[in-house]
């Protein structure tokens, strides 16, 4: 049990409700010293504390490397702003100029005059949207501009990969698979990241490899060509027991799967405290 009443900043939040019918929130919290995720029960969809807000316990309980509290030992704060010393630790979308300094570097990669042109589009109309989404509710990139942040981290990586990588690889199907990989996200979660229904009667998944391949149908490329890339979007998740509905069966979607695993598990790295156990590792994490 956890008395001092430390003051920390909400940087991602998740709602859920009990086996029993009773709401929750998961906050995750960081302030100079550490992150750390805590359970608050009794907290409904409507109650402070929002992202941005700063929050403080009287008690906090630890279990197996798991903390929760009461809502009774919860105490909402300001909401933090510029002036706020905890402020910067708020995450917050990659700038426009890095976004396009990165798409232009992968576009010199590429040699299909078409897919150039298909990659352009693309990165011009999902910039907005997906600076506006998280990636999810609290497992990686879980906050407004995540999913943006998610995306551009891939690419990023790719723009490093690509180079060292001596074997047949088109880098423009590649590109275009991380930019459109997870865009069923859109549907699947609200700005604040609330899951809806587009989520567990379709699955972002399909919803992204539906539209893309639509889209890529009627801009007339080869069946052979839409096929490949469609591919990379329905295997980024590797495995058939993670959501997958196929298994990378490419050099361009295997390397999608890869950058995808990398980007999100160090993000849950990065926000799990020291000696708290993860769920999406399955392990502690140890700082």
């Amino acid at each position: 049990m956890d008395n001092n009443q430390t003051l920390y900043l909400v940087v991602g939040r998740s709602n859920g409700t009990t086996r029993r019918g009773d709401p929750y929130c998961t906050l995750k919290l960081k302030n100079e010293e550490q992150d750390t995720t805590i359970a608050v029960w009794d907290v409904g969809p409507n109650d402070d504390p929002k992202v941005g807000q700063i929050v403080s316990f009287i008690n906090i309980q630890e279990n197996d490397g798991k903390r929760s509290a009461r809502k009774l030992d919860m105490m909402p704060g300001v909401m933090a702003d510029e002036s706020h010393p905890l402020y910067h630790l708020l995450p917050h979308p990659v700038k426009r100029e890095q976004w396009d300094e990165c798409i232009n570097h992968l576009l010199e990669f590429c040699k299909d005059p078409q897919l150039k042109e298909i990659i352009t589009h693309y990165a011009n109309t999902l910039f907005e949207p997906y600076s506006k989404w998280p990636a999810a509710t609290n497992i990686h990139h879980a906050f407004q501009g995540g999913l943006l942040n998610h995306t551009y981290q891939m690419l990023h990586m790719l723009e490093g990969l690509y180079p060292c990588l001596p074997y047949q690889i088109k880098v423009e199907r590649c590109v275009i698979g991380i930019l459109f990989h997870d865009y069923g996200k859109v549907y699947e979660y609200k700005k604040d990241g609330e899951t809806r229904d587009y989520k567990y009667l379709l699955g972002h998944i399909f919803i992204s490899a539906n539209r893309l391949y639509a889209d890529l149908k009627e801009k007339k490329l080869p069946e052979s060509e839409i096929n490949h890339i469609v591919h990379i979007v329905l295997a980024h998740h590797g495995e058939l027991e993670f959501g997958s509905p196929v298994k990378p069966c490419s050099q361009e979607a295997v390397i999608v799967n890869m950058l995808d695993n990398l980007s999100a598990k160090t993000d849950i790295v990065e926000h799990t405290g020291n000696m708290e156990s993860s769920f999406a590792l399955g392990t502690h994490v140890v700082k």
